[in-house]
């Protein structure tokens, strides 16, 4: 019998557990966290720290270029490029343009998969098939789609007798409805997923009860379905504003901003300055207004929230 066994059966501590347990006790706790927060200081602190140290030089490509510390050279000039606000301006309506539709579309479509329907199982796995895309394959897919002589929506308008169809990325005033099109569907399944995941920790004795008082469908989801799915709405409503504000990927692949800068949002922007023309530390500028802009929507979340009483 070692001696740990018989310290065990006596009920006292070995002296060799006790060194052990001192040993852990001594562990300090941000060594446990640091696997953890590691890769968030390396891949998002710090590339958001250098990003905002570069606005305030004159950095630009090129080896043999030296930068200099210009101070807030570049916000002066932010504030007088008018295709800069042209661009945020453009930015704000394909957030809100894509962000409204999304969230009434998956409330509808929530509210239908929470129904007790045959194969609900399939039709919840069908709507978030969008969601499992990357964006460059949705926006080649879509581009297919949008193509003006073979793509499948010229086709359908042309075998309906609706005419011969439109130019739908290329169109000045066509664009930025066809991408907020695209931009909907391609979000809509996880804005479906929080709601449907509100619905259904709706306590249903509070249904059966309204429906025994007489409450029609409609009154039942004003009484009891919103006021329960009201956090959850508001949580992924700002989320996805603030997610559509930032948008890239998919909006480059449709058009690149064309056309004539019309598809042209601030992230768009910003990656022009700063990989088409060289200009580094101005688009960082632009990156950093971004930032704060994020914040502001973030602060005014989270202090409605607060003094709403409700969780962040």
């Amino acid at each position: 019998m070692t001696v740990a066994t018989a310290a065990k059966r006596s009920g006292r501590e070995a002296p060799g557990d006790a060194r052990a347990a001192g040993r852990r006790r001594d562990v300090p706790v941000w060594f446990l966290v640091l696997p953890a927060v590691l890769p968030i200081l390396v891949l998002s602190v710090g590339p958001l720290l250098y990003g905002i140290a570069l606005a305030f030089t004159d950095a630009q490509s090129g080896r043999t270029r030296s930068t200099r510390w210009t101070g807030v050279l570049n916000f002066q000039d932010l504030l007088h490029d008018g295709l800069f606000w042209e661009s945020f301006r453009i930015g704000l309506l394909w957030a809100a343009g894509v962000t409204v539709p999304q969230f009434v579309l998956a409330l509808g479509l929530a509210l239908l998969l929470d129904a007790n329907l045959r194969l609900r199982w399939l039709a919840r796995a069908l709507a978030i098939i969008p969601w499992a895309m990357p964006e460059v394959v949705v926006g080649i897919m879509w581009r297919l789609v949008y193509t003006p002589d073979a793509g499948i929506l010229n086709e359908t308008i042309r075998d309906l007798g609706l005419g011969d169809g439109r130019d739908w990325l290329t169109g000045l005033g066509t664009a930025l409805p066809a991408v907020i099109v695209v931009g909907v569907w391609a979000g809509m399944p996880q804005t479906t997923v929080a709601l449907l995941a509100g619905l259904q920790n709706t306590p249903h004795e509070l249904h059966e009860a309204a429906a025994l008082d007489g409450a029609g469908a409609w009154r039942r989801f004003r009484t009891v379905t919103w006021p329960a799915l009201r956090p959850v709405a508001l949580a992924i409503s700002a989320l996805n504003l603030i997610w559509n504000l930032n948008s890239f990927a998919l909006v480059y692949v449709l058009t690149s901003g064309g056309p004539g800068g019309r598809t042209r949002l601030p992230m768009l922007f910003a990656y022009e300055e700063a990989f088409r023309y060289g200009q580094f530390g101005y688009a960082a500028a632009m990156g950093c207004v971004m930032v704060a802009v994020v914040s502001v929507l973030l602060a005014v979340h989270l202090a409605g929230r607060l003094r709403g009483g409700g969780d962040v």
